[in-house]
């Protein structure tokens, strides 16, 4: 707990409320060795009264400690978040002092009311709070619960000690996973309807020292894919995205690590076609979201069908603009090669740092280079970064060492003004952020480019052909220069995201 030096936290106590903290503006921080009671005091507190009501609430001498105004509030949400998330287990009929699961029937306790209820309460928070994942990790302590969001891991509802065991088992059996099994990694799905969404659960188990460790990917069905121009594109790239979009032929590829936003931009680029007068086929593992007038098969290696198999048989349903949910081998990368030869537009995706990065990249997946500058038209590149909470905004001026870390010039950094991070609140989880935003490097494809490409030009000799052809490129198109950090400064320019959030996604 920051600023805070107690050895033992503690929970809202009986008769004290968030209100009451936040009118007297301090806050219960833990208990230190000595069984006092720390207090966070905010250098405008109301003492020594608040001091002497939490001492008789908790029944410990208090002992206040200095903090800022801003660490007190986000101490009080904190603490109340916490309360909150207790009563709600407390309604859902959960008790720690369960039977030991070790010593029990495990199908049977993972269908007792607690376990169930524990489970429900689970996928519902983490739904109602915006997560993408939900991390069940075993450690030696047992069950640790995380929400992933906005790109990174928060506490989720703590599971009781006695139930870690049934808690997985539950899992597992509504994945249809083998419980008895837990020396493997098992992959499995769920089907769930909260109120009037229905969601798709990814379940993935590994078996690690201390049990198994389980993730779940929400994947929500009812959504809807988001537009081109929703993503956050500068001008210029989505200008040109909204080109290549109406290309005829050729490959363009989206590259960036897991969980990006790759798909969601590719579906976005195919919802930007005349879908009543063409074909589109897509091949996904899984299929995230259900695009009107677009054929969508799902990979199913159970029963034979890889990106490879399915994209052979597509090939002959005369489609106009196809789609690849990943390249994963050789096979499928020259598939999808040969589809763009032969007059289809492809789409598809590759694990890469960068937009030049694709290039080797297919080569090593056995393209030949002069295939790759025949049918390439573009890599576009992408990150997600945290945007700003607008609850908690704040404008500030940076200080020239942060500056410094983006590799700014001195004109530019004389040039800044303010920019804006969040203070932390309750609809943020103190975090300071909310949501998320892309942040975009797009690199096309010029007869120049392609001929470099062609003779095996290294990645830094593309690198270097492309920082000349910016140079020489008063228009400043996006086919040249913009680079992910560059569009990542434009973004904390522009108040969205922050330079902490733009040096933490994007690497130098």
């Amino acid at each position: 707990m920051t600023g805070i030096r107690a050895e033992h936290s503690v929970p809202l106590a009986d008769g004290v409320s968030r209100e009451y903290l936040l009118h007297h503006r301090v806050c219960p921080g833990g208990v230190d060795d000595h069984g006092s009671l720390v207090v966070a005091v905010a250098p405008d507190a109301l003492l020594p009264e608040a001091l002497d009501d939490l001492s008789i609430a908790y029944g410990r001498i208090t002992i206040p400690e200095s903090t800022s105004a801003d660490e007190v509030e986000r101490l009080i949400e904190r603490l109340s978040t916490e309360a909150e998330r207790t009563v709600e287990l407390e309604r859902a009929g959960i008790d720690d002092a369960w039977d030991d699961p070790l010593t029990a029937d495990v199908r049977d306790l993972a269908t007792q009311p607690p376990v169930v209820r524990y489970v429900n309460l689970l996928v519902r928070d983490a739904f109602d709070a915006g997560a993408s994942d939900i991390h069940l990790e075993a450690t030696r302590a047992g069950l640790w619960a995380r929400f992933r969001l906005d790109g990174t891991l928060v506490p989720a509802p703590e599971a009781p000690a006695a139930l870690h065991h049934a808690i997985v088992s539950r899992t597992k059996l509504l994945a249809d996973l083998d419980i008895a099994e837990r020396r493997r990694p098992q992959d499995g799905r769920i089907r769930v309807r909260l109120e009037s969404r229905e969601l798709d659960l990814r379940v993935s188990t590994v078996p690690t020292m201390y049990g198994e460790s389980v993730v779940l990917r929400l994947l929500d069905r009812g959504g809807r894919p988001v537009g081109l121009e929703d993503l956050g594109m500068a001008a210029g790239t989505l200008q040109a995205m909204q080109s290549l979009a109406r290309r005829p032929y050729g490959l363009i590829l989206v590259t960036g690590p897991t969980g990006s936003g790759k798909t969601t931009t590719i579906y976005a680029v195919l919802l930007s076609r005349e879908t009543a007068a063409e074909k589109l086929i897509t091949v996904e593992d899984p299929i995230e979201y259900q695009l009107p007038g677009v054929t969508q098969v799902p990979v199913h290696r159970e029963a034979g069908v890889s990106f490879a198999q399915a994209l052979r048989s597509i090939l002959r349903q005369d489609p106009d603009v196809l789609m690849i949910g990943e390249m994963r081998d050789s096979e499928t990368a020259g598939l999808a090669v040969q589809a763009a030869m032969t007059g289809h537009l492809v789409f598809s995706t590759l694990h890469t740092n960068d937009a030049l990065g694709a290039i080797p990249r297919l080569t090593d997946l056995g393209v030949p280079a002069y295939l790759v500058a025949a049918t390439l038209e573009a890599v576009l590149a992408q990150r997600l970064v945290r945007r700003v909470c607008e609850n908690c905004a704040e404008k500030y001026t940076p200080s020239r060492e942060e500056l410094s870390l983006l590799g700014l010039s001195e004109e530019e950094m004389n040039a800044v003004g303010q920019l804006v991070r969040g203070a932390g609140c309750a609809a943020c989880r103190g975090t300071g952020y909310r949501g998320r935003v892309g942040v975009f490097e797009l690199v096309m494809v010029s007869e120049e480019l392609r001929e470099a490409i062609a003779h095996g030009a290294s990645q830094g000799e593309l690198r270097a052909l492309i920082d000349r052809s910016a140079s020489h490129d008063m228009s400043h198109d996006t086919s040249y220069g913009t680079t992910l950090r560059s569009d990542g400064w434009a973004k904390a320019v522009a108040g969205l995201t922050t330079i902490e959030e733009v040096l933490r996604v994007v690497q130098s």
